[in-house]
């Protein structure tokens, strides 16, 4: 319930990157004084992408200033990104609500319940959480396995960006929504890399944000590197901790182990 649903996407300004584990909290003033005041969560729409996002009541038709308070990212960030986004900051947008503006929002019934597919991300102005396509991933692609409809793409590069700790190769799974590459955050994931019947390499997989990979879950494997005949194991451990609108309420919940062949 609520008069309005506000939305919120955090970008970098000079790369356009989305950053989709920034704690964000919302104050609505009209007049100067507050009206509303919530922390807006994560969520995926299939219009919106990734975006945080709350109902709000409002005092009735009038001006109102948005106040968008957002957190320093606690998660690894590598290569170009390493030290960056660390600071909280906030901002103020001033809005209009009034029957002019709700005139110009449109709603559009979509009559495909139970058919796979997904409508197109709106050009909304902003960036949105994509990740990078396979062909765009650096490193050498191992190849895409799939889990509750959820695509997980491997990569491995010779060495680890900077700001990783380890040696070795690294290790990249990117997650992303089947159609249209929205990024899937906030997960749990370990990898398994198996050769002639024994574990070369187990572990979890960590949180990162790179210019390159885009949000990922990594890890460096040490001495061992990625063979031809291997095969590589992706295991959920908890799945996208992000909240769900219409389109999105089953998908990337019932996660299982998924398996890359590695050729």
């Amino acid at each position: 319930s609520g008069d309005v649903h506000l939305m919120a996407v955090v970008w970098d300004e000079e790369t356009g990157t989305v950053l989709p584990e920034a704690g964000v909290s919302v104050e609505i003033l009209g007049g100067g004084e507050l009206v509303s005041e919530e922390v807006i969560y994560p969520m995926l729409s299939q219009r919106m992408g990734f975006h945080y996002g709350a109902n709000f009541g409002l005092e009735g038709d009038g001006e109102y200033v948005c106040r968008v308070s957002v957190g320093g990212l606690r998660i690894r960030r590598t290569g170009a990104f390493e030290g960056a986004f660390g600071e909280p900051a906030t901002v103020e947008i001033p809005f209009a609500f009034d029957e002019e503006q709700r005139r110009e929002i449109t709603v559009r019934e979509l009559d495909a319940y139970g058919r796979r597919g997904a409508v197109r991300p709106a050009d909304v102005g902003m960036p949105q959480a994509l990740a990078p396509t396979e062909s765009e991933l650096p490193g050498r692609v191992l190849g895409t396995a799939t889990s509750d409809d959820a695509r997980l793409v491997a990569t491995v590069l010779d060495e680890a960006p900077s700001g990783v700790e380890g040696d070795g190769p690294y290790l990249a799974g990117s997650a992303r929504t089947p159609y249209n590459r929205i990024v899937l955050p906030a997960m749990g994931l370990e990898a398994t890399l198996a050769r002639d019947g024994g574990t070369v390499f187990e572990g979890d997989l960590t949180r990162t944000l790179d210019p390159d990979l885009g949000y990922h879950y990594g890890a460096t494997l040490g001495d061992d590197a990625v063979e031809p005949g291997d095969e590589l194991t992706l295991t959920p451990t908890l799945p996208p901790q992000v909240a769900r609108h219409e389109g999105y309420e089953r998908a990337f919940l019932r996660m299982e182990p998924a398996t890359i062949e590695v050729e």
